[in-house]
């Protein structure tokens, strides 16, 4: 199959690194729609229109003639996404779901495309998307996968790799995952807040290298942070997907619930992204943390 009109479905941070790398064919017709698109000074108009991105009006006539369709919203969009194309989809397009969602959430998105003609593909990027960007690790399931691999990697996404024939193993990999990469951000933030606040971070930070061997304890723990405050409202959406995968198994998803709420609350803190060392990261929080309290 020759792909050459790609739409993005939803041009948050993902869309973005895809649509740059790709951005240098020729060859190739780049379009997106994306709510945030309605709002000329959004982030998402900005750079769509900075990478000359085709921009479109409604997702249905955004579907129309594309040859693959990358949907790349938050968790909770992952169906209504998949729905919104219902009309405009071209037979035999393929749809590279790349959305962190549990396996039951994918289904439901690959009914609703491989209904109208498209060809389902469940995808699971397994690391952060830059620095690799359309090189990055990528997990593929499906009963298109195998076929659509060859596609894949001929557009320049060398790190995909075949998973399975069926829906949901992908996505299982990469929320089981979530739990622990997701959980320990949390986990770090939660540690050195407190620990800040009984002046012993040295102590902790210093504990943590002898158990968990790091060049830069301070260092890695800020980035982790950091990762909360920028991304932890799209963080805590996967979370409850996590919740949804684990609970799948049986299990009761405490771990998964308490990871989803901590991320959900950290972006409240974004201003202390502007502190590039860990303890005045840390000591922005709280003293945002110490005004609330007194406000209350």
């Amino acid at each position: 199959m020759s792909v050459k009109t790609i739409l993005f479905l939803g041009f948050g941070e993902v869309g973005q690194a895809l649509a740059a790398a790709l951005q240098v064919r020729a060859d190739l017709t780049l379009k997106t729609f994306d709510l945030n698109l309605a709002d000329a000074s959004s982030a998402v108009a900005r750079a769509a229109a900075r990478l000359e991105i085709v921009r479109c009006r409604t997702a249905v006539e955004a579907a129309h003639g594309a040859d693959l369709i990358i949907s790349a919203v938050t968790a909770a969009q992952t169906i209504s996404a998949a729905q919104s194309l219902t009309g405009g989809l071209k037979r035999g397009a393929i749809y590279l779901d790349l959305n962190s969602a549990a396996p039951g959430t994918k289904f439901e998105a690959a009914l609703a495309i491989e209904g109208t003609g498209g060809r389902f593909i469940e995808a699971s990027v397994m690391s952060p998307i830059y620095p690799q960007t359309i090189a990055a690790p990528i997990l593929l399931s499906g009963r298109h996968a195998r076929d659509v691999l060859p596609v894949l990697q001929g557009l320049g996404f060398t790190g995909a790799k075949f998973c399975s024939d069926s829906w949901g193993r992908a996505s299982a990999t990469k929320l089981c995952r979530s739990v622990m990469i997701k959980g320990l951000e949390a986990l770090i933030t939660e540690s050195l807040l407190a620990a800040r606040f009984h002046g012993v971070e040295d102590e902790v930070l210093a504990s943590l290298n002898n158990l968990f061997p790091h060049p830069d304890w301070p260092g890695y723990a800020r980035y982790m942070i950091s990762r909360t405050l920028e991304h932890g409202t799209r963080r805590a959406e996967e979370m409850f997907e996590a919740v949804k995968t684990v609970e799948q198994a049986g299990l009761s998803a405490l771990m998964a619930r308490a990871t989803a709420h901590r991320q959900a609350e950290m972006p409240a803190f974004a201003s202390a992204l502007r502190e590039a060392d860990l303890i005045r990261m840390l000591d922005a929080i709280r003293a945002q943390l110490t005004q609330e309290e007194a406000a209350q």
